[in-house]
């Protein structure tokens, strides 16, 4: 009796595991794409598999836990808490970059959103009839197997849209910044470490493209958002000023009065370690639509 009981838990557990492993399979069918189209490429290898099955960290949790978290009732993101205070914003060189001098600024308690704005998400805001479609570069945004990627392919007055409609605003410089690094200076979300495929979407990942915005909990940021290095660049509400840093006022700024071209964060899947540090500044003309452009959204912590 014993023995056939065990061999039924024994069953069981094969069955579980089986379900288990079909319902990841079904749930992350752009992971099985990726290796379909790297092997019609004769460019998969053991490798590569590796460090794409390792942006899951399956089996581990991030150690980070936010001060406080809400969800948006339109569009479902989880948004985290940036409480208010002073950060160190920039790098401390001491030659003339766009991202120098290390400053202090002073910021309004705010919220950041959790996660990139994925597909599924956009979807809803065009649902609504409030943004507009992609460009015809953008051909999976409305596909099911790539609903929780990020959506890409967006102008800055898309995501600016977008934020407006979900009762949300595009983040400044200065707010993005202190979402990714925290109070300590930080070169990364996580810390100091270099980037690894546990960590981040970067060249070093050997992915090549966006992945899902649910991926690296290991490498949320000190507030708990993630991907805030690495996966795909993100518009900053502010124009962008290559000497901005030199004139930056203490307390919520909000970047040049005008400009040609507006800031974006993060770094993508293209980036190398050191460009997708919390630091580097990124910008572009607000009308174009890039490949690896996204963006997520902030809103006042009043």
């Amino acid at each position: 009796m014993k023995r056939n009981t065990k061999r039924k838990l024994y069953l069981l557990s094969i069955i579980a595991g089986i379900l288990f492993l079909a319902a990841i399979s079904i749930l992350n069918l752009d992971i099985f794409f990726r290796f379909y189209n790297a092997y019609q490429n004769h460019t998969l290898t053991i490798e590569k598999i590796r460090l794409d099955i390792a942006a899951f960290d399956l089996g581990r949790r991030s150690p980070v836990i936010p001060v406080d978290t809400k969800i948006s009732q339109l569009d479902g993101m989880t948004q985290v808490y940036v409480p208010e205070g002073e950060f160190l914003m920039g790098k401390g060189e001491t030659r003339k970059n766009d991202n120098s001098p290390q400053h202090i600024v002073h910021l309004d308690a705010f919220w950041m959103d959790k996660y990139e704005v994925s597909n599924a998400m956009y979807r809803k805001c065009l649902q609504a009839g409030v943004c507009s479609e992609m460009v015809s570069d953008n051909t999976t945004y409305q596909s099911w197997v790539y609903r929780n990627h990020p959506i890409t392919y967006v102008t800055w007055e898309q995501a600016n849209a977008y934020c407006q409609w979900a009762g949300r605003r595009l983040p400044t410089e200065a707010e993005w910044e202190k979402a990714a690094r925290g109070t300590d200076g930080r070169k990364y979300p996580w810390g100091n470490e270099a980037p690894n495929a546990r960590l981040a979407n970067f060249d070093g990942s050997m992915i090549h493209e966006a992945v899902s915005v649910y991926r690296y909990p290991l490498g949320a940021s000190p507030y708990g958002a993630l991907n805030m290095s690495g996966n795909v660049r993100e518009w900053i509400a502010d124009w962008y000023a290559e000497d901005y840093y030199l004139v930056t006022p203490y307390a919520n700024p909000t970047g040049a009065e005008t400009g040609s071209e507006r800031s974006l964060r993060s770094g993508s899947y293209n980036e190398d370690k050191n460009e997708i540090a919390i630091t580097s500044r990124y910008r572009h003309e607000p009308q174009s639509a890039g490949l690896s452009r996204g963006f997520r959204c902030a809103e006042d912590g009043n």
